[in-house]
Protein backbone atom coordinates (compact mmCIF):
# COMPACT_ATOMS: atom_id res chain seq x y z
CA UNK A 1 0.00 0.00 0.00
CA UNK A 2 0.89 3.59 -0.23
CA UNK A 3 3.24 4.48 2.23
CA UNK A 4 5.27 7.13 0.83
CA UNK A 5 4.15 10.45 -0.95
CA UNK A 6 5.11 14.21 -1.65
CA UNK A 7 3.91 17.20 -0.93
CA UNK A 8 5.08 20.34 -3.36
CA UNK A 9 2.27 22.63 -2.35
CA UNK A 10 2.78 26.46 -1.86
CA UNK A 11 0.78 27.55 0.92
CA UNK A 12 -1.10 30.16 -1.25
CA UNK A 13 -2.07 27.36 -3.78
CA UNK A 14 -3.70 25.81 -0.73
CA UNK A 15 -5.36 29.30 0.38
CA UNK A 16 -6.43 29.50 -3.72
CA UNK A 17 -7.95 25.98 -4.09
CA UNK A 18 -9.93 25.92 -1.06
CA UNK A 19 -11.19 29.19 -1.99
CA UNK A 20 -12.58 28.64 -5.30
CA UNK A 21 -14.06 25.22 -4.55
CA UNK A 22 -16.06 27.88 -1.23
CA UNK A 23 -14.79 25.50 1.62
CA UNK A 24 -14.31 27.82 4.69
CA UNK A 25 -10.88 26.73 6.31
CA UNK A 26 -9.42 28.17 9.75
CA UNK A 27 -5.72 29.28 8.21
CA UNK A 28 -2.94 29.69 10.48
CA UNK A 29 -2.37 33.35 11.98
CA UNK A 30 0.62 33.14 10.18
CA UNK A 31 1.81 31.07 6.66
CA UNK A 32 3.43 27.86 7.90
CA UNK A 33 7.14 26.61 6.76
CA UNK A 34 6.09 24.54 3.99
CA UNK A 35 8.90 23.03 2.54
CA UNK A 36 8.86 20.71 -0.77
CA UNK A 37 9.08 17.68 -0.18
CA UNK A 38 9.47 14.51 -2.35
CA UNK A 39 8.73 12.07 0.42
CA UNK A 40 6.47 11.58 3.59
CA UNK A 41 7.05 8.32 4.82
CA UNK A 42 5.18 6.98 8.29
CA UNK A 43 5.22 8.64 11.34
CA UNK A 44 6.20 12.20 9.52
CA UNK A 45 4.25 15.17 10.19
CA UNK A 46 2.11 16.27 7.32
CA UNK A 47 -0.23 19.41 6.15
CA UNK A 48 -4.23 18.84 6.08
CA UNK A 49 -7.48 20.18 6.11
CA UNK A 50 -9.68 18.68 9.18
CA UNK A 51 -13.35 18.82 9.85
CA UNK A 52 -13.62 19.57 13.77
CA UNK A 53 -16.72 17.93 15.86
CA UNK A 54 -18.15 21.91 15.78
CA UNK A 55 -18.37 21.22 11.92
CA UNK A 56 -15.64 23.90 11.42
CA UNK A 57 -12.79 22.63 8.83
CA UNK A 58 -9.17 23.81 9.89
CA UNK A 59 -5.72 23.21 8.73
CA UNK A 60 -3.49 21.33 10.72
CA UNK A 61 0.00 19.21 10.16
CA UNK A 62 -0.35 15.49 12.12
CA UNK A 63 1.89 12.59 12.22
CA UNK A 64 0.91 9.90 9.45
CA UNK A 65 -0.11 6.79 11.08
CA UNK A 66 -2.88 5.53 13.79
CA UNK A 67 -1.41 3.86 16.53
CA UNK A 68 -0.81 -0.01 16.01
CA UNK A 69 -3.69 -1.98 17.19
CA UNK A 70 -1.10 -4.41 19.03
CA UNK A 71 2.26 -4.11 20.92
CA UNK A 72 5.09 -3.82 17.92
CA UNK A 73 2.43 -3.14 15.37
CA UNK A 74 3.73 -1.17 12.49
CA UNK A 75 1.00 2.09 12.55
CA UNK A 76 -1.94 2.34 10.35
CA UNK A 77 -1.43 4.61 7.43
CA UNK A 78 -4.37 2.91 5.24
CA UNK A 79 -7.43 2.01 6.45
CA UNK A 80 -9.67 0.19 4.08
CA UNK A 81 -12.74 2.12 3.04
CA UNK A 82 -15.22 -0.67 1.87
CA UNK A 83 -18.33 -1.04 3.63
CA UNK A 84 -17.73 1.31 6.64
CA UNK A 85 -19.21 4.96 7.66
CA UNK A 86 -17.30 7.60 8.66
CA UNK A 87 -19.42 9.92 10.43
CA UNK A 88 -16.72 11.64 11.88
CA UNK A 89 -12.66 12.94 11.98
CA UNK A 90 -12.76 13.62 8.34
CA UNK A 91 -9.62 14.93 6.53
CA UNK A 92 -8.47 16.15 3.24
CA UNK A 93 -4.88 15.29 2.51
CA UNK A 94 -3.30 17.05 0.08
CA UNK A 95 -0.21 15.88 -2.15
CA UNK A 96 1.77 16.40 -5.39
CA UNK A 97 2.16 12.88 -6.03
CA UNK A 98 1.99 9.47 -4.37
CA UNK A 99 4.33 6.57 -4.79
CA UNK A 100 3.75 2.32 -5.26
CA UNK A 101 6.32 -0.25 -5.27
CA UNK A 102 6.70 -3.82 -7.07
CA UNK A 103 9.02 -6.37 -7.51
CA UNK A 104 10.29 -8.66 -4.62
CA UNK A 105 14.40 -7.78 -4.80
CA UNK A 106 15.80 -4.40 -3.51
CA UNK A 107 15.53 -2.04 -4.67
CA UNK A 108 12.33 -2.31 -5.87
CA UNK A 109 10.44 -0.69 -8.69
CA UNK A 110 9.15 2.36 -7.82
CA UNK A 111 5.98 4.09 -9.84
CA UNK A 112 5.04 7.74 -8.99
CA UNK A 113 1.61 8.63 -9.56
CA UNK A 114 -0.06 12.24 -10.50
CA UNK A 115 -3.53 13.63 -11.10
CA UNK A 116 -3.83 14.28 -14.75
CA UNK A 117 -4.52 17.56 -15.28
CA UNK A 118 -3.87 19.07 -11.73
CA UNK A 119 -0.59 20.17 -9.97
CA UNK A 120 -1.66 18.53 -6.93
CA UNK A 121 -4.95 16.59 -4.96
CA UNK A 122 -6.26 15.31 -1.87
CA UNK A 123 -6.44 11.80 -0.71
CA UNK A 124 -9.74 11.13 1.34
CA UNK A 125 -8.51 10.76 5.21
CA UNK A 126 -9.60 10.14 8.44
CA UNK A 127 -7.85 11.80 12.07
CA UNK A 128 -8.05 11.25 15.88
CA UNK A 129 -6.37 11.85 18.99
CA UNK A 130 -3.58 9.72 20.29
CA UNK A 131 -4.76 6.95 22.97
CA UNK A 132 -1.90 8.49 25.22
CA UNK A 133 -2.89 12.35 24.56
CA UNK A 134 0.80 13.12 22.92
CA UNK A 135 -1.02 14.47 19.64
CA UNK A 136 -2.92 13.34 17.04
CA UNK A 137 -2.65 11.53 13.95
CA UNK A 138 -4.22 10.47 10.39
CA UNK A 139 -4.05 7.80 7.98
CA UNK A 140 -5.43 7.19 4.61
CA UNK A 141 -8.38 6.11 2.87
CA UNK A 142 -8.11 3.13 0.67
CA UNK A 143 -10.10 1.12 -2.05
CA UNK A 144 -10.26 -1.31 -4.63
CA UNK A 145 -7.00 -0.21 -7.78
CA UNK A 146 -8.67 1.56 -10.77
CA UNK A 147 -7.39 0.76 -14.06
CA UNK A 148 -4.70 3.63 -13.73
CA UNK A 149 -2.96 1.52 -10.68
CA UNK A 150 -4.20 -1.94 -11.12
CA UNK A 151 -1.68 -2.98 -13.26
CA UNK A 152 1.00 -2.41 -10.34
CA UNK A 153 -1.05 -2.59 -7.07
CA UNK A 154 -4.07 -4.77 -5.82
CA UNK A 155 -5.40 -1.34 -3.52
CA UNK A 156 -5.30 1.98 -4.07
CA UNK A 157 -5.13 5.41 -1.74
CA UNK A 158 -8.41 7.32 -2.36
CA UNK A 159 -7.78 10.59 -4.60
CA UNK A 160 -10.79 12.99 -5.09
CA UNK A 161 -11.53 14.82 -7.37
CA UNK A 162 -11.49 18.82 -6.18
CA UNK A 163 -15.29 18.83 -7.16
CA UNK A 164 -15.72 15.93 -4.21
CA UNK A 165 -13.74 17.79 -1.64
CA UNK A 166 -16.86 19.43 0.26
CA UNK A 167 -18.84 16.47 -0.11
CA UNK A 168 -16.13 14.37 2.28
CA UNK A 169 -15.60 16.73 4.68
CA UNK A 170 -19.40 17.52 5.11
CA UNK A 171 -20.46 13.60 4.27
CA UNK A 172 -23.28 14.78 2.10
CA UNK A 173 -23.05 12.41 -0.67
CA UNK A 174 -22.73 8.34 0.70
CA UNK A 175 -19.19 7.17 1.18
CA UNK A 176 -19.92 4.55 -1.96
CA UNK A 177 -19.99 7.47 -4.37
CA UNK A 178 -16.59 9.06 -3.22
CA UNK A 179 -14.55 6.52 -2.27
CA UNK A 180 -13.80 4.87 -5.39
CA UNK A 181 -10.78 4.87 -7.77
CA UNK A 182 -10.63 7.39 -10.46
CA UNK A 183 -11.73 6.65 -14.05
CA UNK A 184 -8.89 5.45 -16.79
CA UNK A 185 -6.89 8.53 -17.21
CA UNK A 186 -6.80 10.10 -14.03
CA UNK A 187 -3.87 9.60 -12.62
CA UNK A 188 -0.86 9.78 -15.08
CA UNK A 189 2.46 6.95 -13.64
CA UNK A 190 5.67 7.28 -14.30
CA UNK A 191 8.47 4.43 -13.61
CA UNK A 192 10.96 6.59 -11.61
CA UNK A 193 13.35 3.69 -10.46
Amino acid sequence: MCNDFGNHIPYDDYLAAFSQTHIPVKWPRSAPNLEPRDDIWPTDRAPLIRRLPDGTNEFAELRWGFPPARPKGAPVINFRSEGRRFPAGRCLVPASHFFEFTGTKSPKTKWKFTKAGEDWFCFAGLWRPMPDGSGEAFTILTTKPGPDVAPIHDRQVVVLDRADWLAWLDLTRPEADLLKPLPAGGLRVEQVR
